[in-house]
């Protein structure tokens, strides 16, 4: 008689939406931090490369459409929206593949971090400030790093893919 209790070496769809958990409690809860403790467009020096500031994103990547004048928040909201679910959907069925899920996960809390912000605010709560120089990367948050990395996580896996096909 077969163990019906017998375990997979599988992840579960529970592990990668909790990753994603992770990522939006810990991003909700900087942002929260930021808002408290800064005035819209404060900053303070952090190291000679890095400060911590308060900017808010009306707009998408780099402050896209940022002056549309509103239309854009909904916009946002909506494709954030059916991201997740479509995500969701891609954990489901793909819950084995480990490196994919993995940045799924991370892309997925932080779309989910930028939605709450948009819902709440009207816009996204950025607040780590990069710079060389005179020169500064555009300010972004732990959703915004999220999303970054899991970007860069589904590259490397389809470059893995990819090598393991020939």
């Amino acid at each position: 008689m077969a163990n019906k209790f017998k375990t997979s070496n599988r992840p579960s769809l529970w592990v990668w939406l909790g990753i994603a958990l992770l990522v939006l409690l810990i991003d909700q809860f900087t942002k929260v931090l930021v808002l408290g403790a800064f005035q819209l467009g404060d900053s303070t020096p952090i190291t000679s490369f890095f400060n911590l500031v308060r900017v808010h994103n009306h707009g998408a990547a780099f402050s896209f459409l940022a002056g549309a004048g509103g239309w854009q928040r909904w916009f946002f909201t909506g494709i954030g929206v059916a991201a997740a679910i479509f995500m969701v959907w891609m954990l489901r069925s793909h819950a084995g593949q480990k490196l994919f899920s993995l940045a799924i996960s991370l892309i997925l809390g932080g779309a989910i971090g930028n939605v709450v912000d948009r819902l709440l605010h009207g816009y996204v709560v950025d607040f780590l400030d990069f710079y060389w120089g005179a020169w500064h990367f555009p300010a972004f948050n732990v959703a915004d790093a999220g999303i970054s990395v899991g970007a860069a996580l589904l590259i490397l896996d389809e470059i893995l893919r990819v090598r393991r096909g020939r």
